[in-house]
């Protein structure tokens, strides 16, 4: 089995596409546990298409390209969700394919102030009305034409 035949990177999208071109993609992750009650509505992950590790795999002009595009995300992010925070990680310890997780953080979520990967610091409310990660505007068109304008300004 080729490396890229056991990459779920390179096998799947990692989400719902929201823009891509011939070196990397923006997706939606979908919170494969819950997902009508979201842990971390909004995330997203920029993901380099061909399969590298690590940053330093890639050219200066990729490097900067990638970069241009996480810092879009970030942006567009700000723009539809209007989070608290932002969080910006490239790990790539479980899967080792080069992506940035770009993740909206909001001082009610689960897991505030502390990373989305550890353990929750409160419950989600039962009732989706009262459920702070019931946020309008994270997904779908809005995120798509806000993350092609700021691409343009970090391009230009």
């Amino acid at each position: 089995m080729s490396v890229a035949d056991a990459c779920p990177l390179c096998r799947e999208d990692g989400g719902e596409i929201l823009w891509q071109d011939e070196q990397c993609r923006l997706v939606l992750v979908a919170d494969v546990d819950n997902p009508d009650n979201p842990s971390n509505p909004g995330s997203c992950r920029v993901i380099w298409q061909r399969h590298v590790a690590e940053m330093t795999d890639l050219d200066l002009t990729e490097r900067q390209h990638l970069m241009a595009v996480v810092f879009a995300a970030e942006k567009a992010l700000r723009t539809t969700a209007r989070p608290d925070k932002i969080n910006l990680a490239s790990l790539g310890n479980v899967v080792p394919h080069l992506h940035w997780h770009v993740i909206p953080r909001w001082r009610d979520d689960r897991h505030f102030p502390n990373a989305v990967w550890g353990p929750a610091l409160r419950d989600l409310p039962r009732d989706p009305l009262r459920n702070p990660n019931n946020r309008p505007a994270i997904a779908g068109a809005a995120m798509r034409d806000a993350f092609v304008q700021s691409l343009a300004e970090e391009q230009a």
